[in-house]
């Protein structure tokens, strides 16, 4: 395990000077002296027991992509990998592709509940204290919801056979000569022997129904309110252009009323559509999104950090059962409002630039959560969220990790090679992490290769064991390796210089074992990058 004595900051090396020191390679680094700061104290409470770990003083947004794309996580300013071979429950990088993301069916209910509360104030019934992200109780049961999705666009009355579509309209025609004690049934055994290459056929069956069972004839059958729906939508456009709407399904030789043309009944909603769907002018709720940098010296952050503090003492010990004693400003601000991140705002980046952010959800003027991200060169990367546990009905936890699914697509129109959404680690063996897999289409990070896999690929081998390498090719190999330890570079005394200059005046044989994992955990480009501190 990584020493917590490990620390790495960066440096912008055209502020450096090459000199020549008694025949030795040196760097001057007067100029970084007070950038450097000894910081004392335990790994943070947010962060596991099996980890190699280190204080990041100050780093890019590049370095950090390169890092999470190696299975590290940053808690603050602290910056941890898990062991993973060693933990009990091995968390695998997870990544969501937002620009093929399609909300399922529990998520737009989320959204619509969400609208519902807006518009009218409606509140559903029951309540729901999910944690940050999490999602029902229903998604973590069903599972693939890729698959639900499939099925539930084929689940169409068009999708009848031909000779079902005769049977249901002889029925309605005859329907009035049957005798009330008569249930007419029919069974399509197209259904039951598919794929097996014999011809369907409708079957007939007269039965008397029970006392008191069976459909009563004398009303007109029950319909969904999904057909219902498109019925209502059919015939809008049909008055809207009455003449194309009638050619359209004469052209397809189907009754209009009971087979709508499927290319507009099954046009899924975007995104954004579900999100962003206008609201009434009368709209009992106002809820406003505002993007703020994590800094002190931002006057909206700073003008909205009381109320924000208030807000994750409340969540911490009404969620997560933690001791008021232990949600103080100082551990609420070391947890989520410093970042080793330097915020950089180049020309073909995003408006809002990079670096921490805190992603706060206004409701009619107060802010009931709050979103930790971080905006790096490829992605968006969830830290943490916070919300009012008295609107845990609302789902904010799976509404927040939509909304922030959405602005990344919304990011990378204007920076196209910002295309990811990162959740975290996914915990497989344990079911409140697994949540995060429901976010389709993904990505596990494999932890010997570090190449992405999909999420579909990797669950078998996980139902086998917990800890798996991803990557079925046997060769391969981490690419970014260290291969050459000796170019990482060190600060020491003042002074940065090699590794390979460093280690001929160090005389402690476990100080090149570390010094050594540290750069088979970072990557021989971060090792390069970074400077490692050391005393």
């Amino acid at each position: 395990m990584l020493s917590l004595e490990v620390r790495i900051m960066k440096t912008k090396w055209k502020n450096a000077s090459s000199v020549e020191l008694n025949g030795e390679y040196q760097q001057d680094a007067n100029s970084f002296c007070n950038m450097i700061a000894v910081l004392g104290g335990r790994r943070p409470r947010s962060t596991p027991n099996t980890d190699s770990g280190m204080w990041a003083h100050s780093m890019t947004v590049q370095d950090y992509q390169d890092l999470i794309d190696r299975g590290w996580r940053r808690s603050g300013k602290y910056v941890y990998k898990p062991v993973m071979n060693q933990t009990c429950c091995p968390q695998y990088t997870i990544r969501c592709r937002p620009l093929q993301f399609q909300p399922s069916k529990s998520h737009k209910k989320v959204l619509k509940k969400m609208l519902k509360f807006l518009a009218k104030g409606e509140i559903p019934k029951g309540s729901c204290k999910d944690e940050p992200m999490d999602s029902t109780v229903d998604d973590a049961v069903a599972g693939d919801f890729a698959l639900i999705n499939k099925l539930d666009i084929q689940c169409d009355l068009k999708t009848l056979s031909d000779d079902l579509k005769e049977s249901l309209e002889s029925e309605g025609k005859n329907s009035k000569k049957e005798e009330p004690h008569e249930l007419l049934q029919s069974q399509d055994f197209a259904g039951e022997k598919l794929g097996s290459g014999e011809p369907s056929h409708s079957v007939k069956v007269h039965t008397v129904p029970k006392p008191g069972k069976g459909a009563d004839l004398s009303k007109p059958p029950c319909r969904k309110a999904k057909e219902i729906r498109k019925e209502r939508r059919r015939l809008k456009l049909l008055q809207q252009n009455p003449a194309g709407g009638q050619d359209g399904f004469q052209a397809q030789g189907q009754p209009p009323s009971l087979f709508p043309a499927k290319a507009n009944s099954n046009q899924p909603k975007a995104l954004e559509d579900l999100i962003f769907e206008s609201l009434p002018e009368n709209a009992s709720h106002k809820l406003e999104v505002r993007l703020v940098p994590v800094s002190f010296e931002d006057p909206e952050f700073k003008s909205s950090f009381s109320q924000s503090f208030s807000l994750y003492v409340k969540y911490q010990v009404a969620i997560h059962q933690d001791p008021p004693d232990e949600c103080g400003k100082t551990e609420f601000t070391r947890f989520l409002c410093t970042s080793p991140l330097e915020a950089e705002t180049p020309p073909n980046g995003p408006d809002c630039g990079y670096g921490s952010f805190h992603q706060q959800y206004w409701l009619d003027g107060k802010i009931i959560a709050v979103g930790v991200i971080d905006i790096l060169p490829n992605c968006v990367s969830s830290v943490y969220l916070y919300y009012d546990p008295d609107y845990s009905f609302l789902s904010l936890g799976v509404y927040s990790a939509l909304r922030e699914i959405a602005f990344t697509r919304q990011l990378h129109e204007k920076t196209s090679q910002l295309s990811y959404y990162y959740m975290g680690f996914y915990i497989h063996s344990c079911p409140k992490m697994k949540y995060k897999g429901q976010y389709r289409p993904s990505d596990l990070l494999c932890p010997e290769t570090y190449v992405w896999v999909p999420i579909e690929q990797c669950l078998p081998s996980l139902e086998n064991s917990k800890y798996c390498r991803f990557n079925q090719d046997p060769e391969a190999v981490d690419e970014d390796r260290s291969t050459e330890p000796d170019r990482l570079q060190v600060f020491h005394k003042r002074a940065i210089m090699p590794y390979g200059v460093y280690k001929k005046h160090q005389k402690d044989p476990s100080e090149e074992a570390a010094v050594l994992q540290y750069a088979s955990l970072v990557g021989q480009k971060c090792s390069e990058r970074m400077l490692l501190l050391r005393h």
